[in-house]
């Protein structure tokens, strides 16, 4: 089993920044790939960011591409997604997941261990 625990979010101004982190416990030895997903109110859960254990490949949503950044710290079995730019449209509850088989990073099946979220508030 493999726990995450998110921290990080918050409410901030339109054009404002935040930083979230995902630490990971357990059998994090098992990790193949971390990923975050985002679930506004009404809305089903979307991906956002993902990044492979290994190799640190990342792979990014459309919407927020050049905006957001996924990294990782193997030392401390730790995840971020520094968000730029931010939009009041990328508010959402923001979930950190992770796998220990390649199944679909960008799908929320693809998940088999998932954080208890953490909400991000952009306003106007």
């Amino acid at each position: 089993q493999v726990q995450l625990v998110e921290s990080g979010g918050g409410l901030v101004q339109a054009g404002g920044s935040l930083r979230l982190s995902c630490a990971a416990s357990g059998r994090t030895f098992s990790i193949r790939y971390m990923g975050w997903f985002r679930q506004a109110p009404g809305k089903e859960r979307e991906f956002v960011a993902a990044i492979t254990w290994s190799t640190s490949t990342t792979f990014y949503a459309d919407s927020v591409k050049g905006r957001f950044t996924i990294s990782r710290d193997n030392a401390k079995n730790t995840v971020y997604l520094q968000m730029n730019s931010l939009k009041p449209e990328d508010t959402a509850v923001y979930y950190c997941a992770a796998n220990s088989e390649f199944r679909g990073i960008s799908t929320p099946r693809g998940y088999d261990y998932w954080g208890q979220g953490t909400q991000v508030t952009v306003s106007l």
